[in-house]
């Protein structure tokens, strides 16, 4: 029978095959397919023939390792997904690596796994990769683990020596929590105990591998847990706009009332889509659907959709667990995206709470998590997060760090919400109960915050009052931040150091998002020079941030010099004065430029009042006002 890659995979069960470099599992795959008969005809006597230019005696691995560089360096680089069969029942075979630099592909192979088989070399024993890999599987959550005890002819098949191994690999993993569900000894090579019953070993009466296999539970149906639907995307056809997205757990009928992500707004469901076929009335987990809501409200890409009656976990700071990819340490302060389902979230690793060992798999505490580590870390976001808590044997809470690049750096279940430390006193803020959306529809136009940045002269001050006046004619709710303003008040206490001004804009970028958070425009008026300070600034407003640049060259800021700081400055009676003894950080990509030595302070606060009601208005609004 050969092998169907267009199979139904969604009804098969897929099981990950793990374990140390060289003990054996893309053999065991090899041969497994051969003795069940899942290999297409000819393809035994390839790996005979591919064998012999090699110099090998017959080599099952072959049949997995379809990479010339796999074949010659002798590991497995990536993942490997295979239809299997067992008489009716359906599997995808996952052959995850096993050797470290090729760990990423790993966790991405078992993300989906209901089982795992974990391959030990009798022999050797449990080596680093197997301790990692039993750390991963513990992390991804997969209940069901088989251990496969693998080159047990090495030891001439001698019960003790083998159960000294079991002994020692059982140890093990009870320091991870994991049961596992049976011990096989077994040669890959040979076929003892994969399909067919050893006769060198009749002193063991448990199942074969295959038999183990059938006794894997079949995925639990999800269909009965609430409803989550994380939006794919949200398209308009004709009069209609559609939100598209695949059910991950539960069921949506028409009739419905859904929450729409943190907006928090209710809508109900008004149709499910079908083109080509019968009307549909409900969906379950797993189906992708494309709804239409009523009232026409508008979600976002990665809003979670979910009944009012069963809402999923809300918070800003979550406890993580996490599986450290990148070749340099992690340490507090780093931001990344966090991927959730559909979602993307800036986050920032607020604290490392433990780091495992892995010689012994304790937890100790730490300052950095190192490369290919194991941790559990508290990360903060810059807004409200909707998740379900990591759960063994489901997909709730599977999250992956992103860097800037857009590689995955870190596999990140999420454990829960995380109280705020401050002295021994442990802070838990709280959501306002009336939403954003509510706020903006009430008001016409969504918050925001836009920063405006700029050397000491240049005019931000000056726009942004004349351009608040503007919006304010507009019916738009805006207020004015500048740096005069705070230093007066919430940062008289600051200086002019660097780590003070770096504080200065931290309290003004959180005064901001307070005030955008109630559905108010924020124009921050702050020299903020450095490039790192305005980025803690976003990091802390989250979405709805926007850089403005208000540009005018030193010349030009040092003749109006309105309150006679540069002459000061050149004088030596100010020091650290930016653009004169200290740096200013051009922002590269802003949001909108002002070049304000070209134009008329009317003319510049015109078009910043344009760019801000162009951004924050709503659509009904925006045609009215325009």
């Amino acid at each position: 029978m050969s092998i169907d890659i267009a199979a139904r995979q969604d009804a098969a069960t897929p099981i990950v095959i793990v374990g140390h470099v060289d003990h054996g599992k893309s053999t065991l795959i090899g041969r497994l397919l051969h003795d069940t008969d899942n290999l297409p005809e000819g393809r035994v006597a390839q790996i005979v023939e591919s064998s012999k230019k090699r110099g090998l005696k017959i080599e099952w691995s072959f049949l997995l390792d379809s990479l010339q560089i796999e074949r010659d360096q002798g590991v497995t680089v990536d993942s490997t997904r295979i239809p299997f069969h067992l008489d009716a029942r359906q599997f995808v075979i996952v052959d995850a690596p096993g050797h470290r630099q090729f760990l990423r592909n790993m966790i991405t192979g078992a993300a989906d796994a209901e089982a795992a088989v974990l391959v030990v070399d009798a022999a050797e024993g449990a080596q680093e990769q197997t301790r990692r890999h039993a750390m991963l599987l513990r992390l991804i959550g997969i209940r069901h683990v088989i251990v496969l005890m693998n080159k047990v002819d090495l030891l001439e098949y001698d019960q003790a020596r083998i159960a000294e191994s079991e002994r020692a690999v059982a140890a093990l993993l009870r320091q991870l929590d994991i049961e596992p569900s049976l011990f096989v000894p077994a040669s890959a090579r040979e076929g003892d105990n994969i399909a067919a019953r050893s006769p060198h070993m009749g002193w063991y009466q448990g199942p074969t591998l295959t038999e183990a296999l059938a006794q894997v539970p079949a995925p639990s149906g999800r269909a009965d847990l609430p409803l989550r639907l994380p939006v794919q995307d949200v398209y308009r056809f004709d009069n209609k706009r559609v939100v598209a997205g695949r059910i991950e757990r539960g069921r949506v009928t028409v009739g419905d009332s859904l929450v729409i992500g943190t907006h928090g707004t209710v809508a109900r469901v008004a149709s499910i889509e079908s083109w080509h076929a019968a009307p549909q009335i409900s969906a379950v987990a797993g189906q992708s659907v494309a709804i239409t809501l009523e009232p026409d409200v508008i979600p976002d890409r990665g809003d979670l959709l979910h009944r009012p009656d069963a809402a999923p976990v809300r918070a800003a700071r979550i406890r993580t667990r996490l599986f450290w990819l990148r070749q340099e340490p992690l340490r507090v302060g780093e931001s990344f995206r966090l991927r959730l389902a559909t979602a993307e979230h800036q986050v920032t690793v607020a604290s490392i709470d433990s780091v495992v060992r892995l010689d012994d798999l304790t937890e100790h505490a730490a300052d950095h998590v190192p490369p290919e580590g194991f941790a559990e870390i508290t990360l903060a976001a810059s807004e409200s997060i909707l998740f379900d808590p990591f759960a063994p044997g489901t997909t709730d809470g599977r999250g992956v760090l992103v860097d800037r690049n857009q590689r995955i750096v870190g596999g990140a279940p999420l454990i829960g919400p995380a109280a705020i430390a401050t002295g021994t006193r442990a802070i838990h803020p709280t959501d306002s109960t009336v939403s954003l959306w509510d706020r903006a529809q009430a008001r016409g136009h969504r918050g925001g915050v836009f920063w405006m940045t700029g050397l000491p002269g240049a005019g931000k001050s000056t726009i942004a009052r004349a351009a608040e006046s503007r919006l304010f004619a507009q019916g738009i709710d805006v207020s004015v931040l500048d740096g005069d303003t705070l230093r007066a008040g919430l940062c008289a206490d600051l200086g002019f150091s660097e780590a003070d001004r770096t504080e200065n804009v931290r309290r003004a970028a959180a005064v901001a998002r307070i005030l955008a958070e109630t559905g108010q425009v924020v124009l921050v008026a702050l020299i903020s020079p450095r490039t790192a300070d305005r980025d803690l600034a976003r990091q802390v407003v989250g979405e709805g941030f926007q850089e403005i640049f208000v540009d005018a060259d030193q010349a030009v800021c040092e003749s109006r010099d309105p309150k006679g700081l540069y002459a000061a400055a050149r004088a030596g009676r100010i020091t650290g004065f930016t653009g004169i003894d200290a740096p200013y950080d051009v922002p590269e990509n802003p949001d909108l430029r002002l070049a304000t030595g070209q134009g008329s302070v009317a003319e510049t606060a015109d078009r910043l009042a344009a760019h801000v009601a162009g951004t924050v208005l709503l659509g009904d609004a925006a045609r009215r006002r325009s």
